[in-house]
């Protein structure tokens, strides 16, 4: 089911890092902390108990990848996984890594800036090979 007014219905293949039937693997710069990725499920559903334990197993297979990914090439101090969906009720992950001198650390990214923040950059294309490399290549070509 696809959601017209739902922002992440409408996710253009294209921008994403890695993709296959099932979900998308997108990158976003959040301001004082650097790169974060999203693991964006493509079905329209709100909950992770929406989905049958085969789909929710390789959804969360594929956010600890990513994790794990973004662990090895950020260096980060903590990683942060995330699922909240308040204000857009299609299910996702957030997979990001934390930092001690980023703006918000130790508090969530959501919470209010506690300083300017280092950045951390991570660029598409090593984001985009390393989760081939974890992840195998999509299983259909969409990227």
């Amino acid at each position: 089911m696809i959601d017209a007014r739902c922002p992440l219905c409408d996710l253009n293949d294209k921008d994403g890092l890695w993709a296959n039937d099932e979900l998308v693997v997108i990158s976003a710069q959040i301001a004082g902390v650097g790169t974060i990725c999203r693991v964006v499920w493509r079905a329209h559903v709100h909950e992770m108990s929406d989905l049958g334990l085969a789909e929710r197993r390789a959804l969360m297979d594929t956010v600890f990848a990513v994790e794990a990914t973004m662990k090895r090439h950020a260096r980060p101090t903590k990683m942060n996984l995330a699922s909240l969906g308040n204000f857009v009720p299609h299910l996702h992950w957030h997979i990001i890594p934390r930092y001690q001198e980023d703006a918000y650390f130790p508090d969530a990214i959501w919470a209010a800036a506690r300083r300017p923040g280092a950045e951390h950059p991570l660029s598409d294309e090593l984001l985009r090979a390393a989760l081939c490399e974890a992840l195998g290549q999509p299983r259909k070509s969409r990227l």
